[in-house]
């Protein structure tokens, strides 16, 4: 989950920021072609930004250490299985990072699958068994070998072209309706501040829906990575991994924060904005093979 919610916050930054240059500007709609190609343009450079940082950001934001040169049996064993894994699914060994952390949790990230890194908390490693760690570590060795992190950032960029086209689009038009009745001296001041801060609010308001629509796509994508798990490991172990999240005892950390956990809540409507499925959806799918 932390993947995700790294992802997410770096872009929707990254994006605000853009906005309100893009609305300083004062480039509006004079052709709708032209509108489309600067969405795009603004879109995706948020997105791709993430995904080039996604790395650097990630350690930084739990001080994780990569393990360059394995200092004890466990490093030994970890590297290991993550080398044999990476061969098994074809793809570059990822760098290992260990973060001190209570909770179990896990999280793989990069700009591509060949240049990734997983990062295990030291709550996973001293509570989960081998059997269960190497079913986590094979479920995050399936994100990378999907190719999760691009296909996340494509989605992304798509939303975000979206959202800043029709922000403005609909920006103009309410614009254009307030500012008929100014005079000529007053137009041209209210039309710029008028437009910015309409633009700010739209932004905002669709910029929500598409965080349902990216997280919509991340419970999907955490499904098949259980399944790619399974396939690597064993049914088995995957099942054993998850159940051992649900028995764990709920994090700590402050709301803003619990979200990054693999076994975080999920209830009510927030269920739109959670990155993952529940534990329980995810167990059941594994019985009945879905995604299989």
């Amino acid at each position: 989950m932390i993947r995700i919610i790294l992802f997410m916050l770096t872009n929707l930054s990254v994006m605000f920021i853009f906005g309100i240059i893009l609305s300083m500007t004062g480039i509006k709609s004079h052709s709708i072609y032209e509108l489309i190609i600067i969405s795009g343009l603004f879109g995706f450079s948020g997105s791709i930004i993430s995904l080039l940082l996604s790395k650097w950001i990630a350690l930084r934001s739990v001080n994780g250490k990569i393990i360059k040169v394995p200092s004890n049996e466990n490093e030994i064993w970890l590297t290991n299985i993550i080398y044999l894994q990476a061969k098994k699914m074809n793809i570059s060994t990822p760098e290992v990072a260990i973060y001190h952390a209570l909770d179990m949790n896990a999280f793989a990230t990069g700009s591509n699958r060949n240049s990734s890194l997983i990062a295990i908390s030291t709550g996973l490693l001293n509570n989960m068994t081998r059997d269960e760690i190497e079913a986590v570590i094979a479920h995050e060795i399936s994100h990378i070998a999907n190719g999760d992190m691009v296909t996340m950032t494509l989605i992304q960029g798509v939303v975000n072209t979206f959202v800043i086209f029709i922000s403005r689009i609909l920006s103009q038009i309410i614009n254009t309706l307030l500012s008929d009745n100014k005079n000529e001296n007053e137009h041209q001041h209210y039309n710029s501040t008028t437009y910015f801060f309409i633009t700010m609010i739209f932004e905002l308001i669709f910029g929500i829906f598409a965080n349902i629509i990216t997280m919509w796509f991340s419970r999907k994508r955490e499904f098949y990575a259980d399944s790619g798990s399974a396939k690597l490991v064993g049914k088995t172990k995957m099942i054993a991994a998850l159940e051992r999240l649900q028995q764990s005892c709920e994090p700590q950390e402050l709301s803003n924060l619990s979200t990054f956990c693999i076994h975080g809540k999920s209830q009510s409507i927030m269920n739109l904005f959670m990155s993952h499925p529940s534990l329980n959806n995810r167990i059941y799918a594994l019985y009945k093979n879905i995604y299989m």
